[in-house]
């Protein structure tokens, strides 16, 4: 799950419905400086939040508590991208950082591996984006009007 920054779509109405079922619900969380990559720490309704670098919310990681809860995006089940750009091949763009890439490298090569699902509004998807070998593609993208499946190649409802 991510919490929505600069109109991006909230997918936050989510978390209760996922806690209900008793399903883990994590945020992303940068790593230090050095590392450029996400982590992905468990949130609840009372986890201590902060304002990362790009004054973007997150569980605060500084508190011992919260180290325990701490992830690498391979141990995750699914994973919600938000999106600035995408196309009908499964290609996002995002704000630019390259975080999402990084945290995600390992899924070109291992399995079994989280399902990638990007959010965005529909007005966002253009007709190509160009990838680079670095460019993690989405298993499926979830606009406000449709939902597209790219390796089938086809859009399901």
């Amino acid at each position: 799950m991510y919490l929505p920054n600069d109109g991006e779509i909230d997918p936050t109405p989510l978390i209760d419905w996922f806690h209900r079922r008793r399903v883990e619900v994590y945020l992303p969380v940068l790593r230090p400086l050095e590392h450029n990559c996400l982590w992905f720490v468990r949130y609840h309704r009372h986890t201590p939040m902060r304002r990362n670098r790009f004054g973007i919310h997150e569980p605060d990681t500084r508190y011992g508590a919260h180290r325990a809860r701490r992830r690498p995006a391979w141990v995750l089940d699914l994973i919600l991208l938000p999106l600035v750009g995408f196309d009908a091949q499964g290609q996002r763009l995002g704000m630019g950082g390259g975080f999402y890439d990084r945290s995600l490298a390992f899924t070109r090569q291992r399995r079994p591996r989280p399902t990638l699902i990007g959010v965005a509004h529909t007005c966002q998807e253009v007709e190509h984006l160009p990838a680079a070998d670095w460019d993690v593609p989405l298993d499926a993208i979830v606009s406000d009007t449709q939902t597209l499946w790219p390796a089938n190649d086809k859009e399901k409802s």
